[in-house]
């Protein structure tokens, strides 16, 4: 994208983004903020391979994506994996705690995840101050601190029968007062108040009969959020001739509410080894209430999205080498608009009365993500390789039915992200690395002229702040996970 975003005048971005290999619940995305692996929280043995997993097992993920799949642990376990992130620039960082406890007995099994996390805000690098402004509030706020998210999973399946089929159930709830990237959408707030929580509900079935693995998925997600977004609003002082500073209040909500399905299936290919998967993935998202993000400074209205995930995997294991790869291709549908508050007249003479639309958005999306990665697996030591090619594509047609209007708008964009893994294993215990690099997005904000003003919007066609044009400033997210394995024998 250019270095000027043309922001749109409803945009849809999910902060609720799933941890890596969730893509069950299907990420809405038309701005390329970095936002860093804040819901990266989950265990994963192919974490390093990019997470390819369409037609390769992953023992330790596989059934926090569905519960059913637990099915596959070996054994039980005790795993540890302190996770780390920043982002350049100060533009935000995050140290999470996971512990996770799996559990196998002959034929039930479950796991518990528990995970504590610290989430800073981007630093006061590039505001602008005035000292001879009167201030009659408090001391201003300049940054954001620090704020604490708590994440919980539990899960339990058990296995029917001896035909190779199991049930697994899973809830998951997230206390978050903070989700990385919402304080660059309000891109002239003075400081951002988050609250609130997200929860999902699963329920999957899985049949593993020698190797050929099916599975249904069934799920349920939640996400409210609350942001008390503070402003500093410039007026004048004709007693002093001098500006004054007044603080505002302005609170905004954020709802999402998704219904979701999931079929997959893998076996093998031939005898020496080759593995081939596919998966189809529905999501209906309902959006309640949009938040009024700064960044497009339109009240927002209800919304509902259809995505789908359209997957084939092709795997190869051969002695202690594995490869894979994943190709996904993600058509979305979302419509989104503003409701009058009032009646009010078309520029045309057409009344249009209280609750009636007056502006319509529909977003189509051609997203396109593949995953390919290397591992090398031996008694004492792992090695593992990948990247991500994540392509973002989408038109928006909008009609403006006060101003009776019809415009329409392409945007896309791509991110990269290369990994690498290691792990030493010892007979008490495995030791794992894993570091992430994640490039193509940015953080969005405004640019200051050197005449002291702030810039205009070149195209009256997009709908930004107005005190200023939008920018985006490249950004890269760079993750770091340590993770220790005890069995529990």
């Amino acid at each position: 994208m250019n270095t000027r975003i043309r922001i749109l005048a409803l945009a849809l971005l999910a902060t609720s983004a799933p941890a890596s290999g969730q893509a069950q619940t299907i990420q809405l995305k038309t701005v390329p903020v970095a936002t860093g692996d804040q819901f990266l929280t989950p265990p994963s043995e192919r974490l390093g391979m990019a997470g390819v997993s369409i037609a390769i097992d992953d023992e330790l993920n596989d059934l926090f994506v569905n519960p059913a799949k637990g099915a596959l642990l070996v054994e039980s376990r005790l795993i540890a994996a302190p996770t780390f992130y920043g982002i350049s620039n100060d533009n935000g960082a995050g140290r999470t705690l996971p512990l996770t406890a799996l559990f196998r007995s002959e034929r039930a099994f479950g796991g518990v995840n528990f995970a504590l996390q610290e989430i800073d805000g981007a630093g006061s690098a590039g505001r602008i101050f005035f000292t001879d402004a009167i201030w009659p509030g408090p001391a201003e706020r300049l940054d954001q601190e620090s704020s604490t998210n708590m994440y919980l999973t539990a899960i339990f399946g058990r296995e029917l029968g001896s035909r190779g089929i199991s049930l697994g159930g899973s809830v998951s709830y997230a206390g978050l007062n903070a989700v990385d990237g919402v304080e660059h959408l309000y891109a002239l707030a003075e400081h951002i108040d988050q609250s609130g929580h997200a929860s999902d509900f699963r329920l999957g079935l899985f049949s593993d009969r020698s190797g050929r693995h099916f599975e249904v998925l069934l799920l349920h997600s939640r996400f409210n959020m609350t942001h008390d977004v503070s402003y500093l609003d410039w007026v004048g002082d004709l007693v002093l001739d001098r500006p004054m500073i007044r603080p505002r209040l302005e609170t905004n909500l954020d709802r999402t509410r998704t219904w979701g399905t999931h079929l997959a299936f893998a076996q093998p290919l031939t005898e020496s080894g080759w593995r081939v998967g596919a998966t189809l993935t529905g999501n209906r998202k309902s959006h309640p209430k949009i938040p009024n993000y700064e960044i497009m400074n339109i009240p927002r209205d209800p919304g509902t999205s259809w995505a789908y995930d359209i997957g084939v995997g092709l795997a190869k294991t051969k002695g202690p080498a594995t490869f894979g790869i994943d190709v996904v291709f993600e058509p979305i549908w979302s419509d989104t608009w503003v409701e009058a508050e009032a009646d009010t007249v078309s520029a045309r003479g057409r009344r249009i009365r209280k609750g009636e639309k007056t502006i319509e958005n529909e977003f189509f999306f051609t997203n396109v993500h593949l995953r390919i990665g290397f591992g090398h697996e031996t008694e004492r030591t792992a090695f593992q390789i990948g990247v991500e090619a994540h392509s973002y594509d989408y038109t928006l047609e909008q009609r403006h039915n006060v101003e009776v209007t019809f415009r329409d708008q392409d945007e896309s964009w791509m991110e990269w992200t290369p990994s690498f893994g290691a792990r030493l294993k010892f007979p008490e215990f495995e030791v794992g690395y894993v570091a992430r690099v994640t490039t193509g997005s940015g953080r969005p904000g405004t640019r200051w002229e050197p005449d002291g003003r702030l810039d205009a919007a070149a195209d009256a066609d997009f709908i930004v702040a107005p005190s200023g044009p939008l920018t985006l400033q490249d950004a890269t997210v760079v993750t770091h996970r340590v993770s220790v394995s005890i069995p529990i024998r």
